[in-house]
């Protein structure tokens, strides 16, 4: 937001200095980036008129000047290429000096005197042109001081707004500010109601509901749309960088960078009528103001006239005027228009089309609703006053209920002085709130304060604590130190902490990948992994719409973009949380998870190993490893989850004491979705439940056996389809607790064995803790396990 600041201290009279002024809007939230000083040194520099202009003998660009400066006539010589007789333009008489240090003397130019400079705006510093004299308007008086005229000196200051604060958008709403943070007093700005004066209206139909709850406009006749913007309109609308392009157009953007309410001008010759606001229907098209041609769809809101099959779109609802109905300087009758629209109907439209306007980013963010027929008002005045005309009824059409209604905010001043860490008196904080235009209310423990309809930012108390604060000032509140005090809570030996585990597995050669908790739902239905899942209310993009029901997607996906970079190794964890839908009442389930992929090659490249493969039993070895941080002791059941390879598939279990818990699962991924994610290598991986997987027993001090161990080897010969879990459980069932270790050392298939059938060898180690264990004892129990083994797989002992 750029403005005068001539013009803000018309709005609230303060003695302030400029560099004061511009330190107080960066200190309450209004973040000055430029200040531009206009006009500072114009002593000397007056209005003049150029009588004649004759071109000099000895140099053809340059004229002699005769020029009237009010007090006789002096003689100019000038090079400006529109010099001309007649012409109204400032005049640097001798002795005046110049912004930049210029100091005007008499001098000689090619032999011809010259008493003084006519300037262009750059040389008085009031514009960057220097194309040539700056040409003033034909009723500007002559001998007046031209800082007197223009109204200088003066400055451009410009301001960074946060989104919060839309009623900033204009000089008025600056100014309550302003009164606020330096004791001023807002001045009154006297919108008296022009009356009508002939009876042409236009009828105006709404058929937007909530998007569109308020339009007015007026009739004027006879308006003189030629006639020049006055020259104290046209230099506040170029210091609020505005170029001036005809009276209507000025008059609608001088209003709307005063009082903040976006307006527009249509030639009423052109509008059958009734104007009416209306969605848009798809590929309907319109030419706008700047020539652009345009095809809309049902997100956009029309401005209309017309009905039936010869309705047409006359402009775009909060972004831009139509070009067949735009104000000309031919035009005589002139429909103003002022609505207030939603912020929600007008965010991103204009972007859509690529056109950004200071009209539509006012409305996105948010304009008084209870402005538009104040600014129909304010807009007839100011043309019926420069281009006279005869004034209609202002017609308004309202939906009230739809139309933002501030509410009553409760302020604790035992809230206030918690928040803030430090006591305002109460006259302090009725005085800042009255000055920013807020009603207050006493009340037993504080406030009840009601906005005004410009302020829609403040809606709980924590909007008026920082109003407060910002105006008390932000440097008073006192700078406390952390007390320090903690309650320091000692880890639990019960549990295995996270970092260990990541230790455990940096340890194993893996790096910690971090994804975001949020993925695409296709992604999961690619894994089929979507049950459950729970959708956003508010995604940062369509990609991420949902949370994630497992962490080996978002895993796997890092791992196929590092191979598609040529890495020949990738081995990738990641320990995070997971989503499920909970019952329709409770609050999603969240459980944090650990998970490994690995692909390439099973160690890294060097001379002394050959380069095979990654595994199912190297990532095996890798999750016993993080089980003995937990002491926890797995078993391996083969399963087959939907994004698994059928044979090389297991889920994984703990079973501690009797208890069976299902932690997760290992495995590699199904050929058919590692094509689908573009992986031409074997992916192999595992997930599981972290809570779980890290409890440990507290250990426990316990005397070692005094006796020896025995050991009896056996080997058996099982079907391909029996696991070594299943073999595993019944051996141990079947031994009792003489069975310390079993160990199987080897798993051969291949000559000897029959097609379809593999040979176990396992380890029995037996030990008894209070004597040595007899050779029949221990025979009783092999016997015992060899026939549970051989009834409950059909194993045969191999010779």
């Amino acid at each position: 937001m750029k403005f005068s600041e001539n013009w803000l201290r018309q709005h609230v009279p303060t003695s302030v200095s400029r560099e004061q002024l511009v330190a107080t809007l960066t200190a309450i939230g209004l973040e000055v980036e430029e200040v531009v000083a206009l006009g500072e040194s114009l002593q000397g520099v007056v209005v003049a008129r150029i009588v004649s202009a004759e071109r000099h003998p000895e140099a053809d660009r340059l004229q002699i000047c005769q020029v009237e400066t009010g007090q006789g006539t002096v003689q100019i010589v000038c090079g400006a290429p529109n010099a001309r007789a007649g012409l109204i333009a400032p005049l640097a008489t001798v002795g005046a000096q110049l912004p930049g240090g210029i100091a005007i003397k008499a001098a000689k130019l090619r032999g011809v005197e010259s008493f003084g400079m006519l300037c262009s705006a750059k040389e008085l510093g009031v514009d960057p042109d220097a194309s040539g004299l700056l040409e003033l308007p034909a009723d500007a008086p002559v001998g007046t001081p031209l800082a007197q005229y223009l109204g200088l000196p003066d400055a451009s200051i410009e301001i960074k707004l946060t989104p919060n604060r839309a009623d900033c958008f204009s000089v008025r709403g600056i100014a309550y500010d302003v009164a606020a943070a330096t004791g001023a007093s807002v001045a009154a700005l006297d919108i008296a109601a022009v009356p009508a004066v002939s009876a042409e209206t236009l009828a105006v139909e709404l058929d937007a509901g909530a998007d569109a709850p308020r339009y007015c406009g007026r009739v004027i006749e006879g308006v003189d749309a030629s006639a020049p913007t006055p020259v104290w309109m046209a230099e506040r609308l170029r210091r609020s960088g505005v170029r001036p392009v005809s009276l209507l157009v000025d008059v609608t953007q001088y209003v709307m960078l005063e009082i903040g309410q976006p307006m527009h001008a249509f030639d009423r010759d052109t509008l059958q009528g009734p104007v009416g606001v209306r969605r848009a229907r798809a590929a309907e098209a319109t030419k706008l103001l700047n020539g652009q041609d345009v095809t809309l769809d049902e997100q956009f809101l029309a401005i209309v006239d017309g009905r039936g099959a010869a309705q047409r779109v006359v402009a775009l609802g909060g972004i831009m005027g139509g070009y067949d109905t735009r104000v000309t300087d031919a035009t005589r009758n002139v429909f103003l228009e002022a609505a207030h629209f939603a912020p929600a109907a007008i965010i991103g439209r204009g972007r859509k089309l690529g056109l950004h306007t200071d009209a539509g980013h006012r409305f996105e963010r948010g304009v008084d609703p209870e402005l538009p027929r104040t600014a129909v008002e304010y807009a007839t005045r100011l043309i019926l006053d420069i281009a006279g005309g005869v004034p209609g009824p202002v017609v308004e059409s309202a939906l009230p209920d739809h139309l933002p209604q501030p509410h009553p905010v409760a302020l604790r001043r035992a809230r206030l002085a918690r928040v803030l860490g430090l006591t305002v008196a109460d006259a302090e904080v009725e005085r800042i709130l009255g000055a920013l235009g807020l009603k207050l209310e006493r009340s037993e423990d504080g406030w009840r304060v009601t906005p005004p309809s410009r302020r829609f930012d403040i809606a709980i108390e924590e909007g008026l604590i920082e109003e407060i604060a910002r105006i008390h000032g932000y440097d008073k509140i006192p700078t406390t130190l952390p007390g320090g005090a903690a309650r320091l809570i000692a880890p639990s030996e019960g549990r295995v902490d996270t970092v260990t585990v990541r230790r455990q597995l940096a340890a194993r050669d893996c790096l910690e990948a971090i994804n975001y908790a949020f993925v695409d739902a296709a992604w999961l239905s690619l894994w089929q992994a979507e049950a459950g899942a729970v959708p956003l209310a508010n995604p940062l993009s369509a990609e991420l719409g949902v949370m994630r029901t497992s962490l080996l997607p978002g895993l796997v996906a890092a791992l196929a973009r590092n191979a598609a970079r040529q890495q020949g190794r990738v081995r990738l964890f990641e320990l995070g949380n997971v989503f499920h839908a909970g019952d329709a009442a409770a609050a999603p389930v969240e459980t944090q998870r650990v998970a490994v992929a690995v692909c390439g090659t099973a160690s890294a490249e060097q001379w002394a190993v050959p380069a095979r493969a990654v595994g199912f039993h190297d990532l095996r070895g890798d999750l016993d490893s993080l089980a003995a941080c937990a002491g926890a002791s797995l078993e391996y059941r083969p399963s087959r989850p939907a994004w698994a390879h059928p044979g090389r598939s297991a889920d994984v279990w703990r079973v501690d004491g009797g208890q069976e818990r299902r932690l997760g699962w290992i495995g590699q991924l199904h050929p058919r979705l590692q094509r689908a994610l573009d992986l031409d290598q074997d992916v192999i991986a595992f997930e599981l439940d972290l809570a779980p997987l890290s409890e440990r027993a507290l250990p426990r001090a316990g005397g070692l056996s005094r006796f020896p161990s025995v050991r009896r080897d056996r080997a058996f010969i099982v079907a391909d389809s029996v696991s070594w879990g299943a073999v595993q459980a019944t051996v141990r069932a079947a031994a009792g607790p003489s069975l310390r270790e079993l160990v199987l050392f080897d798993r051969y298939q291949g000559k000897g064995v029959e097609t379809g059938f593999k040979s176990l060898a396992m380890g029995l180690i037996l030990q008894d803790e209070s004597r040595t264990l007899t050779d029949r004892e221990v025979d009783a129990v092999v016997a015992e396990v060899t026939a549970a083994v051989e009834r409950e797989h059909g194993a045969k002992l191999r010779a």
